[in-house]
């Protein structure tokens, strides 16, 4: 049984940081890029950053770049996605996704997780 579990999210004040998780399980996790997306109420859910199967390559949305960083670690079978100076404008659900094929820049998607809640406010 196939199975992504967010861990991580949570309240926290503009300007602090949050280290969301991602197990993975039942699936040949080293053989897929890992991709975190965001959808906050009422928008639409959009990519905020991805990784390659291997972890040599990563791509950011501008919105976060120099902010979060993403990583992952074959052995645990967990990509992580650390934000930093968070801003209000980053509450949303985020949820971790594994792409069909290992290169970032995949747009299909065979595995969703559930979705964490962050909340930055003051």
């Amino acid at each position: 049984q196939v199975q992504l579990v967010e861990s991580g999210g949570g309240l926290v004040q503009p300007g602090g940081s949050l280290r969301l998780s991602c197990a993975a399980s039942g699936f040949l996790f080293s053989t897929h890029a890992m991709s975190w997306y965001r959808q906050a109420p009422g928008g639409e859910r959009e990519l905020v950053a991805a990784i390659s199967s291997t972890g040599g390559s990563t791509k950011y949305a501008d919105s976060v770049k120099g902010r979060f960083t993403i990583s992952g670690d074959n052995a645990k079978n967990t990509v992580y996605l650390q934000m930093n100076s968070l801003k209000p404008e980053d509450t949303a659900v985020y949820y971790c996704a594994a792409a069909s094929t290992s290169v970032v820049t995949s747009t299909q998607y065979n595995y969703w997780g559930q979705g964490t809640q962050v909340t930055v406010s003051s």
